[in-house]
């Protein structure tokens, strides 16, 4: 028996299929974004964000969140977080893991 894997690659703005379609990665708020684009959508995109980035400043390349070699978590411990939602209101538990959700809320305050 023969099998024959197909890869289709889809644009996700249009959901057309193209061979030329590239993924495409931009942050706003501090939130990283992946988008697949045919080179025409691309342009678009660019054509969009170009007058802000331009007079835009750079600051580098957006920080990567995430496990470590050893596996411990990048970013602040979980204490750093919990102190600080208390703090502000949030209630939180003494033991387990910090939601993403208020690692985030972390994250945007600082």
């Amino acid at each position: 028996m023969v099998q024959k894997m197909v890869t289709v690659y889809t644009d996700d703005l249009t959901g057309t299929e193209s061979d030329e379609v590239s993924t495409h990665r931009f942050s706003l708020n501090g939130i990283e974004y992946e988008i697949d684009l045919n080179p025409e959508n691309y342009d678009k995109l660019d054509a969009a964000l170009r007058p802000f980035i331009e007079r835009g400043r750079k600051v580098g390349r957006t920080k990567v969140t995430g496990r470590v070699r050893g596996g411990a978590a990048a970013g602040p411990s979980a204490e750093e977080v919990r102190a600080w939602a208390r703090e502000n209101g949030y209630e939180v538990n003494d033991r387990g893991r910090v939601p993403r959700e208020l690692r985030e809320v972390f994250e945007a305050a600082r």
